[in-house]
């Protein structure tokens, strides 16, 4: 796990950004790097959430090249400092919501048995999911853009809205439109969890 922190953390200081360094110490006690990415889906083992920011930007960056050679405009609207802070940092709020327990799981033959895994609890900052990691990372100091902190707060896509809202709706369609970051990281999340990460399990279980 030592090397992918290693990464992550290289990656972060590589974009020079204002408040990086305060980023990686309250990663760090939020319990960040150890966190897994999901309860019961994609990377649910320890570090699995550090595994999914690097896959999620491993992604991002490859879209982000792709595209620049079907769309030219890229390259000034969308710059690799911000497809690294945006895809790394875009479920920063799932460093708290994850706790050790005993579930109960069927084996290969069929049988329930106890096994390790995660339940989720929101009691440490009831704040959401995208507008969470934004309002922790402006907590830390990180100088973000407009356009970094509409891409993880609506980095869940249509997931992320509520369909009932009229006002979520709107902002969702007006910051997928004014900046192409927010589709970028969008799909890349999207990539690393479907394909990146998926499993034998996850086949069999279908």
């Amino acid at each position: 796990m030592e090397p992918l922190k290693d990464k992550f953390i290289q990656l972060l200081r590589s974009t020079g950004r204002d408040g990086i360094e305060n980023v990686i110490e309250d990663l760090e006690t939020l319990g960040f790097f150890t966190a897994p990415a999901s309860a019961g889906h994609h990377l649910n083992c320890e570090g699995g959430l550090l595994r999914h920011s690097l896959n999620t930007c491993d992604a991002a960056l490859a879209i982000w090249e792709g595209m620049k050679k079907l769309e030219p405009s890229l390259e000034k609207e969308v710059t690799r400092e911000s497809i690294i802070l945006a895809s790394l940092l875009h479920d920063v709020c799932k460093s708290d919501i994850y706790k050790r327990t005993i579930k109960k799981k069927k084996n290969a033959l069929g049988i329930w048995e106890d096994t390790e895994g995660y339940k989720v609890t929101y009691k440490g900052f009831p704040m959401g999911h995208g507008e969470k990691s934004v309002i922790l990372l402006l907590c830390s100091g990180l100088d973000l853009s407009d356009a970094e902190m509409l891409a993880i707060r609506w980095h869940m896509g249509a997931f992320g809205i509520n369909q009932n809202s009229y006002e979520d709706v709107r902002n969702y369609d007006t910051a997928h439109t004014l900046y192409p970051l927010v589709s970028i990281i969008q799909a890349a999340d999207s990539l690393a969890a479907g394909i990146m990460e998926r499993n034998g399990t996850d086949l069999d279980d279908l």
